[in-house]
């Protein structure tokens, strides 16, 4: 071969060499928009992730991202295997993120609000920051699969949806063994006297466990997906109402002895009937897959007959 015929093969060579990186990187190339309209574009899974919200943290566990998460919240309990890892907390200054390197903060919405200063200072130095946090059950499968995408687990986060569809369907045909469905209140925060909006994940963890829920007419107050349904409201069902339902946790600290003793609630028949079951808040208002759990732990409540078995 002469150096003409060599030099132009090297030229070839080298063309192909860069087409081929330049087709992987497209390949690759994702974007996704988030609850703030950033729209976020990369070229590769993110591998050094803090996750800022409980219900992340356990997403990114439950896709199996497990090892490409540098730090939690300061809140995060589950899975048990987070007490491993560094916590992080939005009342933290900038200089604790950026010493710990990452390449992407997952946050939530109240949170970027709320810390406008600190996540934009931390974006100007070049780390990206996702705001996640689906407001309906709709809304869940869109953001697991975002999820997946931003981790590179992408065929574990369609399997996730399909996984968790197949878990509704199943509980759907359950319910056709339903004679009489349970009238139920369920109570979001008992000092202001909060219940859950239709559209809420609790509210879609009573209605696929079977329960009707009897604050039908809650409006979601300051676009959340909680409500005031005032005493009088309560006490206006109070002859309906078989199951007291309550959320447990950070945003309801509440006990059975509380509701029992809050004056007019006598009147209601759930409590005359000692029918009142604290729920743990994790599996009714996280978008994570453990609202099958919420399901399952209502629907044995409310028809032990028919789910426990």
């Amino acid at each position: 071969m002469d150096k003409i015929s060599k030099l132009f093969a090297g030229t070839l060579f080298l063309i192909f060499v860069f087409l081929l990186i330049f087709l992987q990187g497209y390949a690759f190339a994702e974007t996704i928009v988030d609850n703030a309209g950033r729209s976020i574009n990369f070229s590769k899974p993110f591998q050094k992730i803090i996750s800022l919200y409980g219900a992340h943290t356990e997403n990114l566990f439950y896709l199996g991202a497990e090892n490409q998460i540098i730090g939690v919240s300061i809140n995060d309990t589950f899975p048990k295997k987070i007490k491993e890892k560094p916590k992080f907390s939005y009342h933290d200054d900038a200089e604790k993120f950026i010493a710990a390197g990452p390449d992407l903060i997952i946050i939530r919405p109240m949170i970027d609000k709320g810390y406008y200063k600190l996540f934009n200072t931390l974006e100007k130095l070049g780390i990206v920051v996702v705001s996640l946090q689906p407001s309906n059950t709709e809304e869940i499968y869109e953001y697991w699969l975002k999820l997946g995408l931003i981790t590179g687990k992408n065929q574990q986060a369609h399997n996730m949806v399909k996984d968790f569809k197949d878990q509704i369907k199943y509980f759907t045909t359950l319910n056709l063994n339903i004679k009489k469905k349970k009238i139920v209140y369920f109570e979001a925060i008992h000092s202001k006297m909060k219940t859950f909006t239709q559209n809420s994940m609790a509210g879609f963890v009573l209605k696929t466990a079977g329960g009707v829920n009897v604050a039908i007419d809650a409006k979601a107050s300051r676009n959340t997906n909680i409500a005031i349904y005032g005493k009088e409201q309560i006490l206006s069902h109070a002859s309906e109402i078989d199951v007291f339902l309550a959320q447990k946790g950070i945003m309801n600290n509440v006990t059975k002895t509380i509701i029992k003793n809050e004056p007019g609630f006598q009147a209601i028949k759930a409590i005359a009937n000692d029918q009142i079951y604290l729920i743990d808040e994790e599996i009714i208002s996280r978008p994570g897959f453990r609202l099958l759990k919420g399901i399952k732990t209502i629907g044995e409540i409310l028809y032990p007959n028919i789910y426990i078995n």
